[in-house]
């Protein structure tokens, strides 16, 4: 039985301690924030739902699930699209895939593995010494303890990733993006309808919050520069977007001042995660930490599962050499799905004008699609995730 820190308790980290519970391992999550609902969408494809089913949560994650149902596409100085999506549920069902927002993942997960594990709340990784044998662990406010592994599951701004493998910079991959996720004050949109406003290197969005007829609202911006301040520094990150978003029109000046007011503002850039190796003697890395595909292009959610997964199933057939076999068995994958998140920016966030109305002429036909070509459109048969469905499971004994 081996002890092992896990720190970060979003998505990656309670899945992987829910399993090395299972293989009779005894995993400590440690956690600076609480897990909580909010956040943008995430997507779960084909191999994260059968883990989630194995882990006994995809009916609490399937009615957890967005359900939006219909897009509004907004343009400068064009009438809106609106398309229903509601309409193509026939077509649109599809259990290999389901959408959710982030935050109500990570609580489901969390109350799946609160009561088998130890956490360690309110606090992070300040330093580790690996002897070969064992690590030693210094926490910011709790005392200091060995383990036997340590993972590193807290995401593109990893402290684990920065003690044990080297500044961030060395590894972070500039997309040309940004976003900001971000409450907004006033229930809006409550029908269900996402509304999206698309300009030439701009994209907003208000989306509702399922079960509280509320909103959130989302700013993603094409940027030559990437944001050089801290990513806790909330004024700064609102400086970025203030500027990123002068001039623009339609609800932008509103979901800027709903941005400024947001305590909880989550911005970052659009990065990925590019590592040779995610292991190193007794530290492992896993989810955005080592791979991160980057920011809302698709994919690190599934990725972040089945990653969690593959190395609990590894560290249970042998601790010692189980984060290198977990490496060797996910590397292609990874490196598959690193190439559709950045295939993705330019339907995310158009470059050009005809960008735009390419976008809006494909909203417009989708439901004049011929039935086949509709179930590749809005089910899992799309390229990114045929990609993210392209691997094979350990066994769930």
């Amino acid at each position: 039985m081996a002890t092992v820190l896990v720190s970060g308790a979003g998505i990656a980290g309670p899945v992987l301690a829910h399993r090395l519970v299972r293989l009779g391992h005894r995993p400590v999550l440690v956690e600076r924030a609480p897990a909580g609902g909010g956040g943008f969408g995430v997507d779960l494809f084909e191999p994260a739902v059968e883990i989630a089913t194995r882990m006994g949560l995809i009916d609490r994650i399937r009615e957890a699930s967005t359900g939006n149902t219909r897009i509004r596409l907004e343009r400068p100085g064009r009438r809106p699209v609106d398309v229903d999506m509601g309409a193509l549920a026939e077509v649109a069902t599809d259990d290999r895939h389901v959408e959710v927002l982030r935050g109500d993942l990570a609580r489901i997960l969390h109350e799946a593995v609160r009561d088998d594990v130890e956490y360690l709340s309110g606090d992070s990784v300040a330093s580790l010494h690996d002897d070969g044998d064992g690590v030693d662990v210094a926490f910011e406010r709790a005392a200091p303890r060995r383990f036997d592994l340590v993972v590193g599951a807290d995401g593109l701004h990893s402290a684990v990733r920065r003690l044990a493998f080297g500044p961030e910079e060395r590894y972070r991959r500039f997309l040309g993006g940004h976003i900001a996720v971000f409450d907004l004050p006033e229930p809006r949109e409550a029908d269900g309808r996402v509304v999206l406003y698309q300009s030439v290197d701009r994209t907003a969005a208000v989306f509702p919050v399922p079960g509280t007829g509320r909103a959130r609202g989302a700013l993603l911006s094409r940027d030559a520069r990437e944001y050089d301040g801290h990513h806790r520094d909330l004024d700064a990150q609102r400086r970025f977007l203030r500027e990123a978003f002068a001039g623009e029109g339609w609800r932008v000046p509103e979901l800027l001042e709903a941005a400024d007011r947001d305590g909880g503002l989550y911005f970052d850039s659009i990065s990925r995660i590019a590592m040779d190796s995610w292991t190193r003697g007794r530290v492992a890395l896993v989810g955005d930490a080592g791979y991160c595909p980057g920011a809302a292009v698709g994919g690190g959610t599934t990725l972040a599962v089945v990653g969690a997964y593959t190395l609990a199933h590894h560290l249970g057939e042998d601790p010692r050499t189980g984060p290198a076999a977990y490496e060797s068995a996910l590397a292609s994958y990874v490196r598959r799905v690193g190439g559709v998140g950045a295939a993705s920016m330019d339907t995310l966030i158009p470059r050009s004008r005809l960008g735009v109305a390419l976008r809006s002429a494909a909203l417009r036909a989708l439901p004049r699609l011929p039935r086949p070509l509709l179930r590749r459109a809005v089910n899992s048969d799309s390229r990114a995730a045929r990609v993210l469905s392209s691997v094979a499971l350990p066994s769930a004994a």
